[in-house]
């Protein structure tokens, strides 16, 4: 009987898209916890290989989903004792670099996007619009700071503090986490590193935001030999109910109608990825 060897196999979970909350009005084709929870769990057990590849392609989104997606690859990496890599693709900028940190190493194309650690918030000021339109605003509200930032009424100056505020409290776990994850490893001054500035793959490894330049089919390569077995997976809905809700909107149809809310989606999302040259 000849002897079998087994064909080693490493998972590659790919997460891509815009980050947010799974009922935020971007859930169409977006990144939540709630949406890769179970694809993370299959990676992390799809192989006794002690190797999980991930690739990222996000321009970043939601600090909160963020977070939650880091935590648990870092948490499913400690239970079943595996290695994570991760691989950036066109952009793992600001959220999308805040995932990659889940990996014990991290990897980039030479014109990979990668950093944008910040934090941002966008609004626009229609008040002077409405009142060209002979349009009136009224708002009843408990509680004195309920309306603040409403983009029909006029910017207060202690409204954008409180906001700054909120800002920094989010930057700060940001740079926590890249200073935990990063540790010793980082090289230049915090302005810079944190000033919300994108590098390519090149100035992301100078800096220590990476920790080379490769792809993922040569670096498991090099790590397990010529004959390793890639097993992609990747996240989506299963059920009927689900596969509807991702459906095309009747315009992409051709039906004629535009669903209002996707319009906005789809150019929320164009404007994240459009910030990288996407």
């Amino acid at each position: 009987m000849w002897p079998f060897k087994r064909t080693q196999t490493v998972p590659v979970l790919r997460l891509s898209g815009v980050i947010a909350a799974s009922g935020s009005p971007l859930s169409g084709a977006t990144l939540a916890l709630s949406t890769v929870a179970g694809a993370l769990e299959k990676a992390f057990t799809a192989s006794k290989l002690a190797s999980v590849a991930i690739i990222v392609n996000s321009p970043g989104g939601s600090p909160v989903q963020s977070n939650l997606i880091f935590r648990r690859i870092r948490a499913l990496a400690a239970e079943h004792k595996k290695r994570v890599y991760v691989f950036c693709e066109d952009v793992a900028a600001s959220g999308g670099y805040y995932i990659a940190l889940g990996g014990d190493e991290i990897y980039a194309d030479p014109s990979s996007i990668v950093g944008s650690i910040g934090v941002i918030s966008a609004s626009f000021g229609l008040d002077k619009a409405i009142e060209k339109l002979g349009i009136e605003r009224r708002v009843y509200t408990a509680g004195l700071s309920k309306s603040i930032l409403d983009p029909f009424m006029p910017e207060k100056a202690e409204d954008v503090a409180r906001l700054k505020e909120l800002q920094r409290d989010v930057h700060d776990v940001f740079i926590g986490a890249v200073k935990e994850r990063r540790a010793g490893l980082l090289k230049g001054a915090d302005a810079e590193l944190f000033s919300g500035a994108f590098w390519t793959g090149p100035r992301a490894l100078e800096y220590g935001l990476i920790d080379g330049i490769a792809d993922l089919r040569t670096k498991m390569r090099e790590l397990h030999g010529p004959k390793v077995k890639l097993k992609v997976i990747t996240p989506g809905p299963k059920g009927l109910l689900s596969r509807l809700r991702q459906a095309p909107a009747l315009d992409q149809l051709g039906g004629g109608l535009v669903d209002p809310a996707r319009a906005i989606s789809a150019i929320e999302t164009r404007m994240l990825w459009s910030r990288y040259g996407y």
